[in-house]
């Protein structure tokens, strides 16, 4: 048998010029979870959080948004994301179900530091999730991170680049 010696050679890559080294990327996908406010009194009180996007990827229609988004439109978008896409999908942070009890010293679900908590935690999820490639196709990702409104009743299928 024939000894077999590995190709060790370099490729030739261009050399990088400033442009390409200190330029915007290639391709880029930013989203901020940001600025919680919490809305409504008593039982009707919920917090809702800013979902921004700047992104060049071709698959996403718009190139920056910023919606509202509440807790409940994130659990949302991972059971769909669970139930039609081929995506393990992360976990979201915990339902502080503890928080919620009444009389309670704090403001519970609504003290500023578990609202901090939660958003860093959305936060994650969604970056994980909008950076998987399968995940990118689902129209409910897009749906929630682009449009205005949640559409709930939609029909699930994949996106397709223009």
């Amino acid at each position: 048998m024939a000894d077999t010696i590995a190709d060790t050679r370099r490729l030739f890559t261009k050399p990088q010029n400033l442009n390409d080294a200190y330029g915007p990327p290639s391709n880029f996908l930013e989203i901020d979870v940001s600025n919680p406010e919490t809305v409504g009194v008593g039982r009707g009180r919920y917090t809702t959080y800013e979902v921004r996007l700047k992104t060049n990827l071709p698959i996403f229609k718009l190139k920056e948004s910023c919606v509202r988004r509440r807790y409940s439109d994130f659990e949302w978008l991972r059971a769909e994301l669970e139930r039609e896409s081929k995506v393990v999908v992360p976990p979201l942070p915990g339902k502080a179900l503890i928080r919620q009890l009444p009389f309670r010293g704090d403001d519970g679900i609504f003290d500023d530091s578990f609202i901090e908590e939660r958003r860093q935690g959305l936060e994650q999820f969604l970056n994980k999730v909008a950076g998987h490639p399968l995940a990118q196709n689902e129209r409910c990702l897009h749906m929630f991170l682009q449009d205005e409104s949640v559409d709930k009743n939609y029909t699930p299928s994949k996106v397709r680049q223009a």
